[in-house]
């Protein structure tokens, strides 16, 4: 017998038992809907992920960090050696040393401000190194010679929309340093120090584990002439290409001890981050697959009955010649037809869910209470992503599954001894 004859058959018996026909098919289209709706979820969720972090983080800037995170910090700082030594290294466009002093006061009569951070470092090497972020609002940056320079960071200087700490350019205000003292026991004392506001950093937000907005800066030179010393507590490096940066960050941990230093490389992270996320779309989508193998047992048990119901029209089948086999293709062809139609139905059924639930979980961010969300930071917003391999992937599963289930009913129709079917009432 033909094959499209034998799937006109199945297709006919289907449409004489409907309800029965479309209960089946429905645990179908629910196991492809929720795979598919949960995979395009998660891959739109991750790919949204990784592109904000490719944002905030820059992708070409390395971090060297003195210690080790993963064996027991060690605070040993950084000499001008070794930042020389760095820049020698191949693929290093840019090195810029820093030194950070902590949170500081500046004031001028009645005006005043915080920085979270203070930090000294050369204005026209950490500018080769962030070129996009650090530059400033509206003046020029100072010359590198100008060592009572401050540039002060966006939040600083404009705490809010409204007000304003230190508007003019070239205006003189005083910072507090805290001063560590060589004594028994350690002590600290605050000393002030006039300074020359250059400008103000553009507005730049959170991106990766800086933001210049709460900052200070003071020239590299001033700093270690007021905190006597030439030793720096960061290194930024910058790479002409992020695929560099796992090169040349193993090149850089080679010229210091085992364990001395931590290179931060943004794109290791990312990409450690990314493969977490995908472990977790595999592991949501195996969770929805349960729904599938669920159906498989109504199929199996549907098919079983349909088995019975039949015995007489599958006897008089083999008794007209009808071959074992054909009688097989035949019931495994009911099962082929509810899976295809299933996920003919499913993938847009799970593709229009996905969407459903992302408006649903926009809808349920926008009611969060104001202390959980903040005016600075753009809430993640999860568009679906349709993605062809998941839509063949949960097709294929869905009708291995019914073929699968299928199958025992299917050989037991094929068994049939045809005059013990033809009796069978």
């Amino acid at each position: 017998m033909r094959i499209k004859r034998i799937f006109s058959m199945a297709w006919e018996s289907m449409r004489q038992r409907k309800l029965r026909a479309f209960l089946t098919t429905l645990g179908v289209v629910i196991g492809i809907t929720a795979i598919i709706a949960l995979a395009s979820l998660g891959e739109g969720f991750r790919v949204s992920i990784t592109e904000r972090m490719e944002q905030g983080f820059e992708l070409d800037v390395l971090t060297v960090i003195p210690g080790s995170l993963f064996a027991g910090y060690r605070y040993e700082r950084f000499k001008d050696t070794d930042v020389e030594n760095i820049s020698r290294i191949a693929n290093v466009s840019a090195v810029t040393p820093v030194m950070q002093i902590g949170s500081v006061t500046l004031y001028n009569g009645e005006k005043k401000a915080t920085a979270f951070v203070a930090a000294a470092t050369n204005f026209s090497e950490f500018q080769q190194v962030f070129s996009d972020r650090f530059e400033l609002k509206e003046e020029a940056m100072p010359d590198p010679v100008e060592n009572d320079t401050l540039i002060i960071g966006y939040k600083v200087n404009y705490p809010n929309k409204t007000e304003t700490a230190f508007a003019f350019p070239r205006e003189k205000i005083n910072v507090t340093l805290s001063i560590p003292k060589q004594t028994i026991p350690p002590s600290v004392e605050y000393e002030n120090y006039s300074f020359t506001v250059a400008g103000t950093l553009q507005e730049g937000g959170t991106s990766g584990l800086t933001n210049f907005d709460y900052w200070v800066f003071l020239p590299l030179d001033t700093a270690r002439k007021i905190y006597e010393t030439s030793l720096v507590d960061l290194i930024f490096v910058k790479v002409p290409d992020p695929e560099f940066s796992e090169n040349v960050a193993e090149e850089i941990d080679a010229l210091f001890p085992p364990y001395q230093i931590t290179v931060l490389v943004p794109l290791s992270f990312i990409q450690q981050v990314d493969l977490i996320l995908g472990t977790v779309q595999i592991f949501l989508t195996a969770i929805a697959s349960i729904s599938l193998l669920v159906a498989g047992i109504g199929i199996m048990n549907i098919m079983t009955v349909s088995v019975m119901e039949r015995t007489r029209e599958i006897g008089i089948l083999k008794a007209i010649g009808a071959k074992s086999r054909t009688i097989l293709t035949m019931f495994l062809a009911e099962s082929l037809l509810i899976g295809l139609v299933g996920s003919l139905i499913g993938v847009p059924s799970g593709f229009g869910l996905a969407h459903v639930l992302s408006y649903i979980i926009a809808r349920f961010a926008a009611f969060q209470p104001d202390w959980l969300r903040s005016p600075e930071v753009e809430r993640v917003a999860i568009a679906p992503i349709f993605s062809w391999s998941w839509v063949i992937i949960a097709v294929v599963f869905g009708i291995a599954i019914c073929i699968l289930f299928g199958l025992y009913p299917a050989r037991k129709a094929a068994k049939l001894d045809p005059v013990e079917a033809l009796r069978y009432e």
